[in-house]
């Protein structure tokens, strides 16, 4: 039986793709953005009994050199995840298909479809693919929130049973790319023009760090190969939650409101007919 690390499931979202939205979280990505706001999804627990002394409540204890979470006492206070020297978390599930289509079937009423995140959601290839034949079988759709880091092509079975992605790209040039998540971007973009290729694009993101000159050549590069095949949505970056060696780097400063309209007008006129400002 295929199981997965869980880091959260969000019952109910309307960010994360058309309509409402069961959200699954998957811990691990291969990236390590400056400007990660859930920076405790990137790395799998090492078991080191730190945060275990912090937690106010005693919901964390080592048992054979593994630190276990109990749910029950848990009051989410998060003070693991602050004190955790490794970008992870404790509060960690790994779970059965059928135990994710449990919450699955419960929204199932109110939701369009399911939106799979993380971390990054690739690096749960196998267990995806099993997870989105059932839930096609309930009527809803499948949508994956993704960086863009492995080879689609190279991931046939599961490219079948996904309805659409929304892609991350965080930089055009790759030197800036790798400098912002440790990785080049060659990948990322061939994954955009597959997207685009076999219909499987929503939206494309982009994050607008206060770095004018990067901004433009990204939003001008992405618009030009995206044009109206899909949304390119503009994202503001926003300091809070950033872990300190990303505000180091990133600053504080959020782009003017000035600035990110500059940009939009680039997209628009490079044929990027649907782009959002966030």
């Amino acid at each position: 039986m295929i199981k997965a690390p869980v880091n959260k499931i969000i019952s109910f979202s309307n960010v994360d793709g058309p309509g409402n939205r069961t959200s699954i979280f998957f811990q691990s990505c291969p990236f390590h953005c400056l400007y990660c706001h859930n920076p405790e999804t990137i790395n799998y627990c090492i078991h080191c009994g730190k945060c275990v002394k912090t937690c106010p409540v005693e919901a964390l204890s080592m048992i054979n050199g593994k630190v276990v979470w109990d749910k029950d006492k848990c009051v989410s206070c998060d003070t693991c995840i602050k004190t955790c020297p490794n970008l992870s978390s404790p509060k960690i599930t790994y779970m059965s298909v059928d135990e994710v289509l449990q919450h699955i079937i419960k929204s199932k009423p109110f939701i369009k479809g399911i939106t799979v995140s993380g971390g990054e959601c690739t690096n749960q290839h196998q267990f995806l693919v099993e997870l989105f034949k059932e839930v096609h079988k309930l009527g809803l759709t499948t949508f994956m929130d993704s960086n863009g880091c492995r080879l689609y092509s190279e991931m046939a079975d599961l490219m079948e049973v996904t309805d659409k992605v929304m892609l991350d790209v965080k930089a055009y040039d790759n030197d800036f790319h790798k400098l912002i998540t440790g990785s080049d971007n060659d990948i990322v973009l061939k994954n955009l023009n597959y997207l685009l290729e076999n219909d499987k694009i929503y939206e494309v993101r982009t994050v607008l760090l206060n770095n004018h000159q990067q901004n433009i050549k990204t939003v001008e590069n992405v618009s030009r190969i995206i044009k109206d095949k899909c949304i390119y949505k503009l994202i503001k970056y926003r300091p809070f939650g950033v872990r300190e060696e990303g505000l180091q780097f990133c600053g504080r400063a959020i782009i003017s409101d000035q600035q990110i309209n500059e940009m939009k007008e680039l997209a628009l006129a490079n044929g990027a007919t649907n782009v959002r400002i966030v």
